[in-house]
């Protein structure tokens, strides 16, 4: 059993900056925060958890099954992540491509300490609580203070995965697929990346989602692994018998002009390029959804709706579905994962098609990190605009991918790509 307190915040933005700090002492930690975000499906503003009481490390070889397994026994709050790379338990599939970063194919645990902030208020919960422990752990946290930074002389030096005319050459063989027929659409990605670099990965946490507040953002420490994430995407929630899924397909540069800006707006909300991937995927989703729906309870909410973000306009499209009260909560992830936006369709083809084209393992980026409730429920986001680190190996790594359709154009897809990845280069090049 856990035991619970709550606590009013005075200055909850504070609190939740001195909370992440404290949290770095520990091996295990995710971080998940909405930055405030108007999100009508969000349970909290900020969540932390920290300090594996128990927890699940394993490869992709029958992972969902290990993971029913450990969230059915456990019967707890438990977070962590799945690799885009758990495809291949799921369908005859292989990740062969060069991998520099190492992450296991998927982590959860059962953190000891948990905080579940909600507007002025901070639910904290605590298994095998001794003493004065909590206590003394609030009054570290408030007493937290982030200490200078001596700043490295050594600048990161960011290279290029797959060069532009190599891009170029593989976006028109994803395309003479598409026009063979194999697929319709694919999400391609090529990934940034710096080798002997060394940075501080909460530093550059707050640099990136500063600069970015998304709504799912999250800070992820394993050990010597570390994902800094300004993630705007929700890949899945489950919140009783209700199953909610949001999709991002379309992006359109931002403007500090207020009347060009909202001209980019107007333009992707009516871009008929952008639309079509949008409802791809949505279809994608709708399929991947009436596997576990109950008859007839499939529904788009929302279609090609076009959000704001401070780096980039988003077109977002909401699908929900209904299950059965017995459904295991496990399966819904098995049956739907990896996500629509991050694959193509049809789905296998197009997961094929990628991995012959790409040059890097995928790994955690366009995989998910989320976390269980006792009952159940769960919430898990998209793993994109992320900065991956290794700190043992010393190697930085971030990707950024666009929808590839019959009507794309190999020079507007990599000019996407680089809109995409602003935010990271600004605060790796920093």
């Amino acid at each position: 059993m856990r035991t619970r307190v709550t606590r009013h915040l005075k200055y909850p933005k504070n609190f939740k900056q001195q909370l992440l700090l404290w949290a770095q002492q520990f091996d295990d930690i995710v971080w998940l925060d909405s930055n405030n975000y108007n999100d009508k499906y969000g349970s909290y503003d900020a969540i932390l958890a920290v300090d594996a009481f128990t927890s699940l490390k394993t490869d992709y070889f029958d992972a969902f099954e290990h993971l029913q397994e450990y969230q059915s026994t456990t019967k707890d709050w438990i977070f962590g992540y799945l690799t885009y790379d758990l495809k291949n338990t799921t369908e005859a599939l292989q990740s062969n491509n060069f991998d520099g970063l190492q992450f296991p194919d998927l982590y959860f645990f059962q953190p000891k300490k948990l905080f579940l902030i909600k507007g002025n208020e901070v639910d904290i919960q605590y298994l095998k609580m001794v003493d004065d422990e909590l206590e003394n752990d609030l009054k570290e946290i408030i007493e937290s203070k982030e200490q200078s930074i001596q700043k490295s002389n050594d600048s990161i030096k960011i290279k290029l995965r797959i060069h532009k005319d190599d891009y170029f050459e593989k976006v028109n063989e994803m395309l003479s697929h598409i026009q063979r027929g194999d697929i319709y659409e694919a999400n391609f990605c090529q990934e940034f990346y710096a080798e002997d670099s060394a940075i501080n990965p909460l530093v550059t946490f707050n640099r990136l989602n500063h600069i970015s507040k998304p709504p799912f953002a999250t800070f992820l420490k394993l050990n010597d692994k570390f994902l800094l994430s300004a993630s705007p995407e929700r890949y899945i929630k489950k919140d009783g018998q209700k199953v909610i899924s949001q999709p991002i397909k379309g992006t359109a540069k931002r403007s500090q002009d207020p009347i060009r800006d909202k001209q980019f707006a107007e333009a992707l909300a009516t871009d008929e390029k952008e639309r079509s991937e949008n409802i791809m995927i949505v279809d994608l989703v709708r399929n991947d959804l009436s596997h576990t729906a109950t008859k007839g309870s499939v529904i788009v909410e929302e279609l090609c709706k076009v959000y704001s973000f401070l780096q980039v306009h988003q077109m977002i499209s909401t699908i929900s579905s209904n299950i059965s009260e017995d459904l295991v909560p496990v399966e819904l992830l098995k049956t739907t994962f990896p996500m629509g936006s991050m694959t193509g369709a049809p789905k296998i083809s197009a997961m094929k098609i990628i991995e012959d084209l790409e040059e890097t393992k995928r790994g955690l980026y366009s995989g998910s990190v989320g976390y269980f409730t006792p009952e159940g429920n769960f919430d898990f986001n998209v793993i994109i605009r992320s900065i991956l680190y290794n700190a043992t190996n010393k190697y930085i790594s971030y990707s950024v991918g666009s929808a590839i359709t019959a009507k794309s154009n190999p020079l507007k897809e990599y000019e996407e790509c680089l809109v995409k990845a602003k935010a990271m280069h600004e605060v790796l090049e920093n």
